[in-house]
């Protein structure tokens, strides 16, 4: 696989799941998602847009898997999940229509892209 890096420093937010989706999270520019489940609406954004008073855990960066994706391929995220888990890097995996993002600690980040290299996959930055 190929992956991209994308630019900037994300935070992933936790507000009540009856929230309406703040502003800031609208406004947010790209990579920006919004889950919502019965227990939490979760916002994933570049981490200068999170105000201060927000449930909130900054500090990842991003690995994008170039595609557009098809849906019918097996294995994505377990073949990029593997050779972290193998290193001790937890990741947090976020689906799109086209593509999946790997969220990574940014103090694990460096560590990531060799772990990923070394299993044969291109980080490009």
């Amino acid at each position: 696989m190929t992956l991209d890096v994308l630019p900037g420093r994300l935070a992933v937010c936790r507000l009540d799941a009856g929230s309406t989706v703040p502003s800031w999270a609208l406004d947010a520019p790209p990579p920006m998602s919004v889950t919502r489940t019965e227990h939490e609406l979760s916002v994933m954004c570049l981490e200068e847009v999170v105000p201060g008073d927000v449930k909130v855990r900054r500090g990842f960066r991003a690995l994008a898997v170039r595609g557009p994706l098809d849906f019918s391929l097996p294995g994505i995220i377990a073949g990029l999940a593997a050779p972290l888990a193998a290193a001790g890097i937890a990741i947090l995996a976020v689906a799109t229509y086209d593509t999946d993002l790997l969220l990574v600690d940014e103090a694990e980040f460096q560590r990531a892209v060799g772990s990923l290299r070394e299993a044969g996959h291109e980080v490009v930055a």
